[in-house]
C-alpha cells in the first residue's frame, strides 16, 4: 500500500538527507529527529498543493530551514529567559554562588563562538558544502538571491 503513495516515496528518497542536514545544523540527535519529523509532517500536510514538476528536494530543504530558524529563535528566547531568571535569583538569594553566574556567562560566550556564523550563512554553507545544493536552490530556500 505504501508503494502506491507518492508521499511515501518522497519520504524514502529524502528523509535521511534532511535528517543529516538538520543534525549538522543543530548538532543534537534529538533536535534533528524532532525537526526532521516536523519537516515531513508539514510536507505531508502541504504536498497536495505542491505544483507538478516542483523541486521536492529544495522544497523540503526550505521547510527544514524555516523550522531550524524557528528552533534557534525559540532557543535564544529560552536562554534569555533563563539568564534573566538566574539574574533575578542571584539578586534575591544571598546564598547564590557568584561563580555559577560567571560560569553561565562563560557558557553563553562559548556557545556563541561554537555557533560561529550567523544562521543564514551557516545554513547556506551547510547546504552548499555538505549537501551539494546549487546556489539557486539555496537562495530559494533562504529567501535570498
Amino acid at each position: 500500500m505504501a508503494d502506491d503513495d507518492p508521499f511515501a516515496a518522497v519520504v524514502g528518497s529524502h528523509h535521511a538527507e534532511i535528517r543529516r542536514y538538520l543534525l549538522r545544523i543543530t548538532a543534537r540527535v534529538s533536535d534533528a529527529d524532532d525537526l526532521s519529523q516536523e519537516t515531513f509532517l508539514r510536507a505531508f500536510r502541504a504536498h497536495r498543493s505542491l505544483p507538478a514538476g516542483a523541486n521536492v528536494r529544495a522544497w523540503l530543504f526550505a521547510i527544514a530551514t524555516n523550522l531550524c530558524r524557528n528552533h534557534f529563535r525559540a532557543q535564544t528566547r529560552r536562554r534569555r529567559a533563563y539568564a534573566a531568571a538566574a539574574l533575578d535569583r542571584s539578586e534575591t538569594d544571598p546564598g547564590w554562588p557568584e561563580g555559577e553566574a560567571v560560569a553561565g556567562e562563560t557558557r553563553a560566550r562559548i556557545e556563541g563562538v561554537v555557533a560561529g556564523l550567523p544562521i543564514k550563512q551557516r545554513l547556506a554553507f551547510i547546504m552548499r558544502k555538505l549537501h551539494d545544493l546549487d546556489y539557486t536552490t539555496i537562495g530559494g530556500s533562504l529567501d535570498c538571491s
